[in-house]
């Protein structure tokens, strides 16, 4: 089912870039800084920073991009820019002082960042191969030790140490499975799709678009040095109906009871009971009508009232559903337009805002939440970048 190739762990600390202080003298300047510091505490407030993930070219966007986002407007500014090829989809540590990156290239591999949290600059650490093509997804264990990569094209995952400056050490270890699906166009072989931890950090979850597979490892949390922090001992498979093409996934935020899967090719969410480890399938739904065979992401509302899952290709939008308290059944309770192609969306921690990535119109939307609802009101206070297709917040 899994090889595994295994690469010692080695000393890294990359190449910091360091920033002088700019150490003012005099009383008015001293004045100015305490009234900036002043600014920022109160920003903080209402205000979080906006990261985007592009893919890069010659000229289009050159990396991931920063911006502050007001989280009671919907208004906000751009920040700044770090340069990365293909960031297209990142990952925030446990602390938000790092943030890491897959670089979707020919390098494939992974960019490390270090996060000023005042000023809302990215500053690099350290770049390490994946050793497997496609890296799509990434993911920081609950700890912020240990990464990993679901990489589509290597059809793997490979996991990465986080040293204590936030670099990444060489990759620890390479993941590569086998299978294949109905699809002879997209199914050929596996397609490691994304890879999440539950939130006690207990296990490690990976889907497998090519495959129609849910895999599951066991955390160790292990000292010992170049040794991943899952025991590759114990997977499980679980397997999707043949055609699903799972792609991304979420737990329900009280407690992980419930997990949706999101089929890429099926255009379906398949809920299921969640209990220590296992999965029991109680309902499946239809979140792509038109067949498209592009569904993309998936996301709950903190409050976990309401679940929402993108389309691309056809009849681009935003899938909205009323989750039953009770059972976590779902109930489609609207659709929403978006720009072309929403291959990712976020909604803030408030859950007053729904913000969606279009790559192909070059911009993002920002979307207001109906609280009683779920549907969603288009802002119009749009980001304009070039092929945006991975926003977190900070």
């Amino acid at each position: 089912m899994i090889s595994i190739v295994a690469s010692l762990m080695l000393s890294c600390t990359g190449n910091r870039t360091n920033n002088s202080d700019n150490n003012a003298n005099g009383g008015d300047n001293e004045e100015v800084a305490a009234t900036n510091v002043t600014q920022l505490t109160e920003a903080k407030s209402g205000e979080l920073f906006l990261l985007i993930g592009t893919y890069t070219s010659k000229e289009g966007s050159k990396g991931v991009y920063v911006h502050r986002f007001n989280t009671e407007t919907g208004s906000s500014d751009s920040i700044s820019m770090v340069e990365a090829n293909n960031p297209s989809y990142l990952a925030i540590s446990p602390s938000q002082d790092y943030v890491y990156a897959v670089g979707e290239d020919e390098n494939s591999g992974v960019y490390s960042f270090s996060f000023d949290k005042k000023s809302g600059t990215l500053i690099p650490i350290n770049f390490q191969p994946t050793l497997s093509s496609g890296p799509c997804y990434i993911t920081i264990d609950p700890s912020g030790k240990n990464i990993y990569t679901a990489n589509y094209g290597g059809g793997s995952i490979s996991s990465f140490q986080v040293n204590t400056d936030g670099s990444l050490t060489p990759a620890t270890s390479v993941l590569s499975f086998q299978g294949s699906g109905p699809d002879t166009t997209r199914q050929k072989s596996p397609h490691l799709h994304s890879v999440m931890f539950t939130s006690a950090g207990d296990y490690l979850f990976a889907t497998d678009l090519g495959s129609d597979r849910l895999y599951r490892l066991s955390s160790t949390n292990s000292p010992f040095e170049g040794q991943p922090s899952i025991d590759e001992r114990s997977l499980r498979v679980f397997d999707m109906p043949p055609g699903t093409g799972p792609r991304h996934f979420a737990f329900h935020p009280d407690d992980d009871k419930y997990l949706y899967i999101l089929g890429e090719l099926s255009g379906e969410v398949a809920l299921f009971d969640y209990a220590n480890g296992d999965i029991s399938h109680k309902q499946t739904v239809v979140a792509d009508s038109v067949g498209a065979r592009g569904s993309a992401d998936i996301h709950i509302t903190p409050d976990g009232r309401f679940l929402y899952s993108s389309n691309r290709l056809q009849a681009d939008g935003i899938a909205i559903f009323a989750i039953n308290a009770d059972d976590g059944t779902l109930e489609k309770v609207g659709y929403q337009p978006t720009a072309r192609h929403p291959r990712n969306f976020v909604i803030t921690p408030n859950g007053k805002y729904l913000l969606v990535a279009g790559r192909d119109d070059n911009k993002i939307q920002v979307f207001e939440i109906n609280q009683d609802t779920g549907l969603l009101t288009n802002t119009n206070q749009d980001i304009l970048i070039d092929k945006p297709v991975c926003l977190k917040l900070i």
